[in-house]
């Protein structure tokens, strides 16, 4: 990390907490931007699936079993 980075930290430290947080939605909108290309191929992707399952090529998992999978011990 840059010097100038450190500092627009320490900067960004002496904020009261609600702007601070603006500040970090700030930032992230700046690393989201749309991307067109990605959006069309999570797009198909979705379909794909979708028609998989509709068709019985793959089943439905349930979100509590999804989650159980990552939890830590």
């Amino acid at each position: 990390m840059s010097s100038q980075s450190r500092a627009l930290i320490e900067q960004a430290r002496q904020l009261p907490v609600l702007e601070r947080m603006e500040v970090v939605d700030a930032l992230l909108a700046t690393i989201d931007e749309p991307n067109p290309e990605l959006d069309r191929l999570w797009v198909a992707e979705a379909e794909d699936r979708v028609a998989a399952y509709r068709r019985g090529e793959i089943k439905a998992v349930e979100l509590g079993d999804v989650l159980a999978k990552y939890r830590q011990p």
